[in-house]
């Protein structure tokens, strides 16, 4: 029995129970059927309980009164009632007896669904209309289910799925909803307290529906752009009034679904991680599923298993999309999803890997749902341009919250293995992998992943990994890889991707992306072009200041740029043009605020007008990045550059004929001479389209153009080209022509016409510039002086009309200058001197001809210094050609003979003047003649002042060059201008003799006239280097080229093997220009075949671009001039001093035939060089007729011809023609017994075969490492025609005849006989620091190399001094001479070509420059002119046409210089000649079986068919030259010469 309870607790229980408080509230609020209550006294009813229980504290009230009065608030009368209020008012009511009744709800089940369903679908929808006169209640019932947690019951609820779903559906589309319609927008605390009421349902409930959780992470896509995922990386460019438009923040559901994620990870994860299990995790059966959507264009490196379908893809985005976000939002709730991301990157399926390579990539970079931010804007035209420590200048980026990268927790970090997993998806097999995979790793980097950070080794291993995609095989990936590099910004890019290297360190990544610029596909290079000039333009104000590491990083992007001006491509040329005059140098650079122009009327507009430049100041501003774009060029780039600009006048003056051919055309409507205007008009397009990518497409523009006939684009391309306009009327004329094309039926013809413009335009050297670039020259600003005074003098060169109006103060500035006895000039006044006399040269009248003016000039010819000032001054002095010249050339011989003596004060101007004297006033130093010679032989070039010795070097520099080297280099000048000057050809050849002979034993003695004391090595460096540049000068004239005997000839080309590299290269250079400006007969082609050793790759390798270029040009030209250079080399490698018959020489000699064929030969001319070859056989050498040297040389070319011809599977089209042989080299045989016997007999040794397959095999290893090297270069080149598959032969009428079989010899035991060389030649010093073994082979022993050379499909084509058009000069009737068309009354300058050549320590000084330059005239320079000047640099690749209509007959004139020795031919011999080359062994087998049984000899010399009539032979030619009594062998050991003589 249980105790009983003490007084004392019955006392306190009976006192509590008296404590609780009643509810006094006592009033029906339900009825009967038909008898409702009121609804005004329902309301009051209802408002009094409500205001009764709210002020109840929980534990207080009597329990019993309120059981019942849930009873009456619950029932469906009130829950359903039609009234709002009513509904309102119970609604509160319930809420405050569940908190009132709590823990235990005096509800029934069916009850509590009533009343969550009115709370779901009534209350809480209510609340987004916060002008409801039930507002406050509807607070209340929301706050009472947050707050006391209640609404969990809702959980227990039949049915609780659907109205959970359609309560967090509500709340997630109120919050995002548009305002009421009372324009208030819901409360914030209203927002929190909902974000709380559906925290306490996710926390409390042991798992969600999967409708709810996707409404949850439905939230996230609102961030997502409109038009799906797939526009993410689409961004337009928005103008400050469109900042606006941008979010500033997420939405409010975004915000929500936020919220609740990070308050609730755990529960979040796993309910998130189920939700994006059941649709990724199904991935991997997507590939066993048959597919018909698969692309019909993917990779066959995508061999995988079929792809999921298009509805399986598009779920697999979304939700791929959905977890960039989520990542973004609340990375912890994705614990468990990345693994299976991770998963994917493993799968079979490329689809699958693909998506998520860049899902991950996302996340790592926090790039969400919305996509990356927009690419920064990188504007070329800015001014000033950005600072890097100027935060104020840094550009304003319009942030989007959407875009804005971010990340809470480090992804490479929290998931290693899935990050490194990423990594190597960079290697993946699909190039569409690879490429998604640089793209991520752009956007990586260039968000810092997120504003997280990368630790040193991850920010590494993507940097480098970028620099890899970049050199891509797939041109996809290339173009992914620049596309990521354009989202950094320029921050970014000097700070993360410069400290690996600059532009001009090879492997670096700016290197890499440099590199691009001559991409194969011109989607890559146009954006990895036009992105390096914008970071150029966008740096300029860092390089102006000098920041190192923007110098480091990004100085040589104009380089790497125009270098891309020697691939010869045109389309690449065209893009060179846009990204010179768009991105390095932009029109609109700087540019003009909008502000300025209504700046009287606007009380602002000074601010605006800060920034603001006046139009002399925008000249001065643009004038200065021109100068920085010039200075941060290298040698090669810059001569690009200034080549470019030197065709300007040319293309001017075509497209000024092409515009006075519109007009005469009319549109079509023409009254006279219609046919003629019509071809002419056609003539012109067909020049032009020369120059132009597209033939078809550019020809019909340009005929649209014509056909519209529009007067104002006439006028406006006027003033485009027009040199007499300044800048700014050239860019204004110019915007017009491009906004009224761009307007009118046919706007594509502005594709065509822009380069053009481009071209022609006055824009990069115009006469606004001109002022401040000579201001720069005179003080030397920021270090400029020396490139402003580079292009004034290019100016000079090419362009000399801009100086018009700035001539008078060119010269007042010189007579301010001049300096006398006791004053010397600045240096920086001798590019000055030479611009003025450039200047002088075309416009003579418009120099001053006060006497004051002249005796300045003579002060600068006896005091100017240095001495080639004095040069200058005599041209200028003499430019008039009037009585008043020869009495000022008088007066100044005069002061210069006075103390004519070697050491006597300013001894090298004297020398200088009188060279000049020499070429320009021979009359005025005919009296002087003996006192000139005797000084100049006797007493300079005679004699040995300076001591030589074992130390010296064998070349110094120009700026080093001693006293008695430059008096000697001047005497030989004066020596040959004395020659040139002569009119009378009988006479010049007369006066020559001496000369002739001292400029030969200068080249053959290797520049060692003393016969008593050594001359010091970098003396008979520069000695014969001039005289070998000397020779060829005098050879562009007629009658001293027929001075030059084929020995002589083969003596001077040996001037290519010297042992000093200044001299090889600078003597190849003056070859080179001279045979481009059409100044040397063809033969002298042969001399650059020679460089087949040479060792300096980067020169071996311009010069084989060069002669490409030239075998194309001859191409289109149909003019077969280097295949008749066969026989030349042949005859000029039989009387090598290298030459020898046994096997290991013979090889050596095949490495040039090889070098030749590699160069020269395509399918389509391959049989006329066989021809050649096979020739040379049947005759006798006219230098040594004993000799059958040029006969195993004609059998070894044959054998390469067919070993080139099989190893490129081409097809041997045998030349049906004669061919010609020259005279002075070879002379006909005597009976055609004579030519049997040689026909049939094999003139190469065995074992030869072996050593020609060992080469090929070298160069093609060499050439797999090469395309390895540089595989994304560009290929379309690689020959003139495709392969064909099988080596096919054109039949033959006759059959030939059988060779005697020869006796077999095991070609081992043959190679076994080969004899060494006897003795090792004698060690002497040698400058080269290469061994001389590579640059030329002679008769010893070195290590075995391999023949070195690139195949064309490697080779970026250079134009170096340009195509020019040819013609005949006059009176020629042989044929032999060609000239580049120039005006008649140019003068030639003799000094200055290599002064500014490529290379500093080039061979001579300025009188290096050819005679007289291209100007665009018409005329011709006489043979018999000697009076002309050379200052003219090399010309550009573009020769003026004066006339197009004459263009038909410069090419029948041009098929004449074919041969252009047509009268010195050897008549063929009376002897059949050898078959053309078997099929490719490879296909055929009967010849196959015959390479078996026989040596390559034998079956090389097979006799040739009989003609059908015998050909009288033609006598033997009288050679004029006798053999050399001395031959300088060139015997070498390691890297040494040692010279002794051998008799020929």
């Amino acid at each position: 029995m249980a105790p009983r309870r003490s007084a004392v607790e019955e006392e306190e229980e009976q006192e509590l129970e008296n404590n609780k408080i009643k509810l006094q509230f006592n009033e029906p609020l339900t009825w009967r059927p038909g008898k409702p209550i009121p609804i005004d006294q329902l309301l009051k009813r209802l408002d009094r309980l409500s205001k009764e229980l709210g002020e109840m504290e929980q534990d207080t009230p009597d329990q019993n009164p309120l059981t019942k009065i849930a009873k009456d608030v619950a029932s469906h009368q009130l829950l359903n009632h039609k009234d709002k209020g009513v509904r309102a008012y119970t609604a509160c009511c319930v809420v405050d007896l569940l908190r009132l009744c709590a823990p235990d709800a005096p509800f029934t089940p069916s009850q509590l669904k009533d009343i969550f369903n009115l709370s779901v679908t009534s209350i809480i929808p209510a609340l987004f209309d916060p002008s409801n006169p039930y507002n406050n209640q509807h607070k209340h019932v929301l706050r009472s289910f947050a707050e006391i947690k209640s609404v969990v019951l809702l959980l227990d609820v039949e049915g609780s799925d659907n109205l959970l779903l359609h309560l967090f559906s509500t709340i997630f589309d109120g919050v995002s909803g548009t305002k009421s319609a009372s324009g208030e927008q819901v409360g914030k605390d209203v927002e929190y307290t909902m974000q709380e009421l559906l925290g306490v349902l996710i926390d409390d409930a042991l798992s969600l529906p999967a409708k709810v959780v996707d409404v949850i992470m439905a939230q996230f896509l609102r961030a997502a752009a409109p038009g799906g995922a797939k526009d993410k990386h689409d961004h337009v460019p928005l103008d400050d009034n469109q900042a606006t438009l941008l979010l500033k923040e997420e939405p409010e559901a975004y915000q929500m679904a936020k919220s609740l994620c990070q308050q609730y990870p755990e529960k979040m994860n796993r309910f998130v991680s189920q939700y994006f299990s059941d649709v990724i995790v199904d991935a991997t059966s997507f590939a066993g599923r048959p597919n018909g959507n698969k692309d019909g264009d993917s990779d066959d490196e995508e061999d995988g298993p079929t792809g999921p379908s298009e509805s399986d893809l598009r779920e697999l985005r979304k939700a791929h999309t959905l977890i960039r976000e989520v990542w973004k939002a609340a990375p912890m709730i994705l614990m468990n999803v990345v693994p299976q991301i991770d998963a994917e990157l493993s799968a079979d399926n490329v689809h699958l890997r693909q998506l998520a390579t860049e899902t991950l990539g996302d996340m790592i970079a926090g790039i969400g749902a919305a996509g990356p931010p927009p690419p920064p804007t990188l504007d070329p035209t800015a001014y000033p341009p950005l600072r890097l420590d100027d935060e104020d200048r840094a550009e304003a980026r319009i942030e989007n919250i959407l875009t804005t990268p971010m990340c809470a927790i480090s992804f490479s970090q929290t998931h290693n293995a899935t990050f490194h997993n990423f990594m190597n998806r960079k290697n993946d097999k699909a190039s569409t992998i690879r490429a998604s995979w640089a793209a991520a790793a752009g956007y990586i980097l260039s968000t810092s992943a997120g504003g997280i950070g990368l630790s040193r080794e991850d920010e590494t291993d993507l940097i480098q990994g970028l620099g890899e995609k970049l050199s891509d095989n797939d041109e996809r990936v290339r173009l992914a890889a620049v596309r990521a590099i354009e989202s950094f910004r320029f921050q970014d890019i000097i700070t993360k991707l410069a400290p690996s290297g600059g532009v001009l360190k090879d492997g670096s990544v700016l290197s890499t992306l440099a590199d691009r610029c001559r991409d194969r596909k011109p989607a890559v290079r146009v954006a990895a072009m036009s992105l390096l000039g914008k970071l150029w333009a966008v740096g300029t104000g860092e390089l102006l200041s000098g920041n190192e590491a923007v110098i480091a990083a990004l100085s040589g992007i104009p380089t790497r740029i125009l270098n891309a001006f020697y691939a010869n491509d045109q389309e690449l040329n065209v893009l060179l043009d846009r990204v010179i005059y768009e991105c390095l140098v932009p029109l609109a650079y700087p540019p003009q605020k909008k502000g300025a122009k209504n700046a009287t009327s606007n009380g602002n507009s000074q601010s605006q007008l800060a920034h603001t430049a006046v139009p002399s100041e925008q000249d001065a501003i643009r004038a200065e990045r021109i100068l920085l774009l010039v200075r941060s060029l290298e040698p090669g780039a810059k001569k690009a550059f200034f080549s470019m600009q030197a065709r300007q006048p040319q293309f001017a003056r075509v497209l000024q004929t092409f515009i006075k051919q519109c007009d005469q055309y009319n549109g079509g409507v023409m009254d006279d001479n219609a046919e003629q205007k019509t071809t002419n008009l056609h003539k012109t397009v067909h020049y032009i389209v020369q120059f132009l990518p597209d033939d078809a497409k550019s020809k019909s523009d340009l005929l649209k153009f014509a056909k519209v006939n529009d007067r104002r684009n006439y006028n406006l391309i006027k003033y485009v080209i027009g040199q007499e306009h300044d800048f700014k009327t050239v860019h204004k004329a110019l915007k017009e022509l491009i906004k009224r094309i761009q307007t009118s039926k046919d706007p594509s013809i502005l594709e065509t016409l822009l380069p053009l413009l481009y071209r022609s335009g006055c824009i990069m050297f115009n006469r606004s510039h001109l002022s401040t670039i000579m201001d720069y020259s005179k003080s030397d600003q920021d270090g400029m002086g020396t490139t402003a005074h580079e292009i004034l003098n290019e100016i000079s060169q090419h362009n000399p009309d801009l100086f018009k109006t700035h001539i008078g103060q060119l010269c007042k500035d010189l007579v301010d200058q001049a300096p006398d006895a006791e004053r010397e000039n600045e240096p920086v006044v001798a590019e000055t001197m030479k611009a003025c006399s450039t200047y002088a040269r075309k416009y003579p009248k418009e120099i001053p001809v006060d006497r004051d003016f002249n005796k300045k000039m003579i002060n600068y010819a006896l005091y100017g210094q240095p001495a080639k000032v004095a040069k200058y001054a005599v041209n200028i002095l003499l430019s008039k050609k009037d009585d008043r010249s020869m009495v000022s050339a008088t007066d100044l011989l005069q002061r210069t003979m006075k103390d004519w003596t070697y050491g006597s004060p300013h001894f090298l101007n004297k020398l200088a003047t009188v060279s000049q004297l020499e070429l320009l006033a021979h009359k005025v130093t005919n009296e002087a003649e003996d006192d000139i010679l005797n000084l100049t032989v006797q007493k300079i070039l005679l004699e040995v002042r300076t001591e030589a010795s074992e130390r010296d070097t064998e070349w110094v520099g120009d700026a080093k060059m001693d006293e008695e080297c430059q008096a000697k280099c001047l005497s030989l000048k004066i020596l040959a201008n004395r020659l040139r000057s002569i009119i009378d050809p009988s006479e010049a050849k007369e006066q020559a003799k001496m000369t002739w002979k001292l400029f030969k034993k200068l080249v053959s003695d290797k520049g060692e006239l003393s016969k008593t004391k050594q001359t010091p090595k970098h003396h008979k460096s520069r000695l014969r280097l001039l005289a070998a540049q000397l020779m060829l000068k005098l050879c562009t004239q007629k009658h001293f080229d027929d001075l030059l005997s084929a020995a002589d000839f083969d003596m001077l080309a040996l001037t290519t093997q010297d042992e000093v590299q200044e001299v090889r290269h600078g003597f190849v250079r003056k070859v080179q220009k001279y045979l481009a400006d059409g100044k040397l007969r063809s033969r002298y082609y042969t001399i650059i075949f020679l460089i087949a050793f040479e060792p300096s790759a980067d020169f071996k390798q311009r010069t084989e671009t060069w002669i490409r270029s030239r075998a194309r040009y001859f191409q289109d030209m149909k003019q077969p001039v280097l295949e008749a250079v066969m026989a030349r080399l042949l005859s000029l490698l039989a009387h090598h001093p290298d030459y020898s018959s046994d096997v290991s020489n013979l090889a050596d000699h095949a490495r040039y035939l090889l070098f030749y064929i590699s160069l020269v030969a395509t399918e389509s001319n391959l049989g006329l060089i066989y021809k050649y070859a096979e020739r040379v056989k049947q005759t006798v050498d006219a230098l040594k007729p004993r000799s059958d040297n040029h006969q195993v040389l004609s059998d070894l070319a044959q054998a390469i011809i067919r070993k080139w011809q099989e190893k490129k599977n081409w097809a041997f089209n045998a030349f049906p023609g004669k061919v010609g042989l020259p005279l002075g080299l070879y002379s006909a045989l005597q009976s055609h017994s004579e030519a049997q016997a040689i026909a049939e007999r094999q003139f190469v040794p065995d074992g030869i075969d072996e050593k020609l397959d060992d080469l090929l095999r070298a160069l093609d290893r060499k050439k797999v490492c090469l395309m390895n090297k540089r595989k994304s270069v560009d290929d379309r080149h690689h020959d003139a025609h495709p392969p064909s598959k099988r080596s096919r032969v054109q039949p033959r009428t006759a059959q030939p005849k059988e060779p005697k079989a020869p006796k077999p010899v095991s070609r081992r035991t043959v190679a076994a006989k080969v004899k060494k060389s006897a003795a090792k030649p004698k060690a002497a010093r040698s400058s080269s620091p290469v061994n001389d073994a590579d640059r030329r082979r002679s008769g010893r022993s070195r290590k075995s190399h391999t023949y070195i050379e690139r195949d064309s499909s490697e080779d970026d084509e250079e134009m170096l001094d340009g195509v020019a058009e040819w013609e005949y000069e006059n009176g020629d009737t042989e044929g032999r001479r060609v000239r580049v068309r120039r005006k008649a009354d140019e003068v030639e300058d003799d000094d200055d070509d290599d002064g500014k050549d490529a290379q500093e320590d080039s061979a001579a000084e300025e009188d290096e420059e050819d005679d007289g330059g291209d100007d665009g005239g018409k005329g011709v320079a006489k043979a018999g002119s000697a009076k002309q000047d050379d200052e003219q640099e090399d010309e550009s690749e573009l020769s003026e046409p004066a006339d197009v209509e004459e263009e038909a007959e410069q090419e029948d004139e041009g098929e004449k210089a074919v041969e252009e020795e047509s009268e010195d031919e050897v008549s063929p011999p009376p002897a059949s000649t050898s078959p053309p080359p078997p099929q490719n062994g490879r296909r055929a087998k009967a010849p196959a079986a015959a390479a078996k049984t026989k040596p390559v000899a034998a079956v090389r010399a097979k006799a040739a068919p009989r003609g059908k009539a015998a050909a009288k032979p033609a006598p033997v030619a009288k050679s004029a030259a006798s053999e050399r009594p001395t031959r300088t062998r060139r015997k070498v050991e390691t890297a040494t010469y040692d010279m002794e003589e051998d008799s020929d």
